[in-house]
């Protein structure tokens, strides 16, 4: 068999445990190596895949089932792996639906891009699920925050109920109109019950992102319209708040012909473009675009789930909400940003689209295009130090600085 564990990997496996978090990068094998974990060490079989391991049947039989996104269980590659292990699964499922497996025990959960941030109706479920059965966590980016942790840490034990881990660890903002967390304490304890789940997993792949900054034009006079006057300059009329500012100043900023100019000298080079984008007008524009060319063009976001082009140029136009996760490309060694997103885990998501294991490119170009607007460059500077903009805050900094 041609395919077998790194070492990064086979380390994973002999780190990894009940109720751990198992944390790579996207493309790293996080799936494959969960797989192992199951056969290995909690059915306690022997697989091919393990250097040095001989094929050995598991000592018990147990239902394995998977949670994960919908296009990775319509996409049919968690049982692809897993007949290289080999294991059969017993359902493979999306988060959409854990509540039907609420009742199942004794059983194995993976569950696959963690979906269990806050406590609503997919954390309560998760939590009915681990209390009664064997489980696993798969996440690139575990948590953002610490009580993005917090359904783990109950998963696991570390706290009776959601209310104890609060009065253990969050002060809440008395002046917000919702619940906000104005700073958290016995951070000591929080980092002690994380070191304990998580699990790192590096990767040995070949492969170097290379990012440049493509720089775009944009209407300074317009910008300053929106942006002072505060005057809705799509439809003349007042601006209504600071969400509809903030869309109507990046509207303005990527409309720019600019943008498809840069678009037109990335494609002179690549032929095979993944093109991330926000909003509905952005597609328009881009499809638009790809017509004008005469560009083959498929599109993922919530009105289409078409798959990745297979002519020998195309151009796959993927909305970052829709599209940042749960599928890969090894046909292309390009993605161009065609709009920030504000959350840098989407970034890195969708940037891990195309940097995978089994890519045969050695090299990968990111096309980041940006203005020197200055709401593009308060986003540039969140995303370079690993943060999420927050246009309340970026706004109020604009106004104390006039």
């Amino acid at each position: 068999m041609d395919i077998q564990l790194t070492d990064y990997q086979v380390d994973a496996v002999e780190k990894m445990h009940n109720g751990c978090i198992l944390r790579g990068n996207t493309g790293s094998g996080k799936t494959l190596t969960s797989l192992v974990h199951v056969f290995e060490k909690v059915l306690k079989g022997s697989s091919p895949l393990y250097p040095g391991h001989t094929y050995t049947r598991p000592k018990v039989n147990v239902p394995i089932y998977v949670i994960t996104t919908p296009m990775k269980r319509d996409s049919f590659d968690w049982p692809r792996e897993a007949a290289l292990v080999p294991l059969i699964l017993t359902q493979v499922d999306s988060w959409n639906n854990i509540k039907k497996y609420e009742s199942i025990k004794n059983a194995i959960f993976i569950f696959d891009e963690s979906k269990v941030i806050g406590y609503g109706a997919w954390t309560k479920s998760f939590l009915k699920i681990t209390s009664n059965n064997a489980w696993v966590l798969l996440s690139a980016t575990p948590g953002d925050t610490w009580l993005e942790y917090m359904p783990v840490f109950l998963a696991n034990g570390f706290y009776k109920n959601k209310t104890e881990f609060e009065r253990e660890h969050i002060i809440w903002s008395r002046f917000s109109k919702y619940p906000k967390v104005e700073r958290y304490f016995n951070i000591s304890r929080l980092i002690h019950n994380r070191d304990r789940i998580v699990i790192d997993m590096p990767d040995q792949r070949p492969t170097t992102q290379h990012h440049k900054d493509v720089i775009c034009d944009f209407d300074s006079f317009q910008y300053d319209v929106l942006a002072k006057k505060r005057w809705n300059i799509f439809e003349n009329k007042p601006v209504r708040d600071i969400s509809q500012l903030c869309y109507l100043l990046r509207k303005l900023i990527n409309s720019d012909e600019s943008r498809l100019t840069a678009l037109d000298s990335i494609f002179a080079r690549h032929k095979k473009v993944i093109v991330f984008y926000n909003f509905d007008y952005e597609l328009y524009i881009l499809r638009e675009w790809c017509a004008s060319k005469h560009i083959t063009y498929s599109e993922w976001n919530g009105h289409n789930h078409d798959p990745i082009p297979t002519s020998k140029f195309w151009v796959y136009l993927c909305q970052y909400t829709a599209a940042k996760e749960a599928w890969n490309c090894i046909e292309t060694d390009c993605i161009v940003f065609y709009s920030q997103t504000y959350s840098y885990k989407a970034l890195v998501q969708s940037a891990g689209r195309i940097d995978r294991m089994n890519t045969s490119f050695m090299h990968l170009y990111y096309y980041h295009l940006i203005s020197g607007a200055p709401i593009e460059a308060a986003i540039q500077t969140s995303l370079t130090h690993k943060e999420n903009f927050n246009e309340k805050r970026w706004l109020q900094n604009e106004l104390g600085s006039q």
